[in-house]
């Protein structure tokens, strides 16, 4: 049975019009794994004909067998070998529904056979893959880039543009605060081979650190354009050692650049699901309160303004639109993006530092 989460990744990938905007021919993808839930987005979004899935690699045969009957899949797809896959299915492009530590693998595998890969968030378990990953993406020139859920958010665009396009208004940024999380993975029902890698030191990274610490890194260094950060700062906890007895579930991570400073709240014990940024310049601030929704005030003694924003358009609202536009070629990935993989060695070098200095208790400073 679908949990509560996948619902929710299903509702929020459902895609709305813009046939005319589709190339005649689908790219041609593969799905690498179907141990991360967050899977259910490319099976349960609406068929546009942006994209035609051509193979699927899962090596657990029950699994498999679930996903099958959930969405009506064709054996025909299904490989138990990563190679044969990429050898028979001959995908343009695979998008990475396994554990974070698989994405190297992935991408030893798919580079060299020039397909492009997404993964989903966050790029890689530590900066030793990622630097093996861009070095492969650059020597063989693909595409690797990293999907976030918040890239699709119209708040979170709202926010960068009042800031780019609005800054005599705002004031330069100064402070970023990221919360992101929700009760728990295993509290929300997520299956058992998500939750198995998930709350797996090696596998995953980490805990609700790797987990939902990428979302702030990623969105902070967005905001700071590309960025570095001067200095990392981390704390880490575990709440609930009965259920996540190698890992934590709880992290602040404060994050120092000159002249601002980003705050990033991940955590396995909100006690509701929450993806919000508030980001505050010299003289106003804007909140991303979730999707669609901002709260702003420009100047002090000026009323607090609410609106609500049109869902993002087509190809810019869904990660596999994006990515089928990035692979013909419509969309250029600039280094400053959300899904580079420029911003994802940083957000990796991010949470590296916050790993470091939660387990020293001591600032990192990231020139060292």
């Amino acid at each position: 049975m679908i949990s509560l989460l996948l619902s929710f990744l299903l509702s929020l990938a459902a895609v709305q019009n813009h046939q005319n905007s589709i190339s005649d021919e689908p790219v041609q993808i593969a799905v690498a794994g179907l141990t991360h839930d967050h899977v259910h987005w490319i099976f349960g979004r609406d068929n546009i004909g942006d994209i035609e899935i051509v193979g699927i690699y899962e090596p657990n045969q029950d699994l498999w067998e679930r996903y099958k009957n959930w969405y009506d899949l064709d054996d025909a797809l299904h490989y138990t070998n990563l190679e044969a896959m990429l050898d028979g299915a001959a995908p343009e492009a695979v998008t990475a529904f396994g554990s974070t530590y698989d994405h190297l693998r992935l991408v030893e595998a798919s580079a060299p056979r020039s397909i492009d890969v997404m993964v989903e968030k966050p790029l890689a378990v530590n900066m030793d893959h990622a630097s093996q990953m861009k070095q492969l993406a650059e020597e063989y020139n693909i595409h690797l880039i990293t999907n976030y859920e918040t890239t699709w958010y119209a708040s979170n665009q709202e926010v960068y543009r009042k800031f780019k396009e609005e800054s005599e208004t705002f004031g330069r940024v100064r402070k970023m605060v990221v919360h992101d999380g929700h009760q728990g993975p295993k509290e929300i029902g997520v299956s058992s081979e998500f939750l198995e890698w998930l709350t797996d030191p090696v596998l995953n990274g980490g805990g609700a650190l790797m987990d939902f610490g990428c979302y702030g890194a990623n969105l902070m260094t967005w905001m700071m354009d590309g960025e570095e950060p001067v200095s990392v700062v981390a704390v880490t906890q575990t709440h609930k050692p009965h259920i996540y007895a190698d890992v934590d579930d709880e992290a602040t991570i404060i994050v120092e650049y000159e002249g601002a400073q980003g705050v990033i709240q991940a955590s396995w014990n909100w006690p509701y699901n929450r993806k919000d940024m508030h980001v505050y310049g010299e003289s106003g601030y804007v909140y991303a309160l979730d999707d669609v929704n901002i709260r702003m005030l420009e100047q002090e003694g000026e009323s607090i303004r609410e609106i609500t924003l049109d869902e993002k358009e087509y190809p810019k609202n869904d990660p596999f639109s994006y990515f089928a536009a990035v692979v013909r070629g419509e969309i250029i990935v600039e280094d400053t993006d959300l899904s580079s993989l420029q911003n994802n060695i940083t957000v990796t070098k991010i949470l590296d530092a916050a790993r470091k200095s939660a387990e020293t208790g001591q600032k990192v400073y990231m020139n060292d």
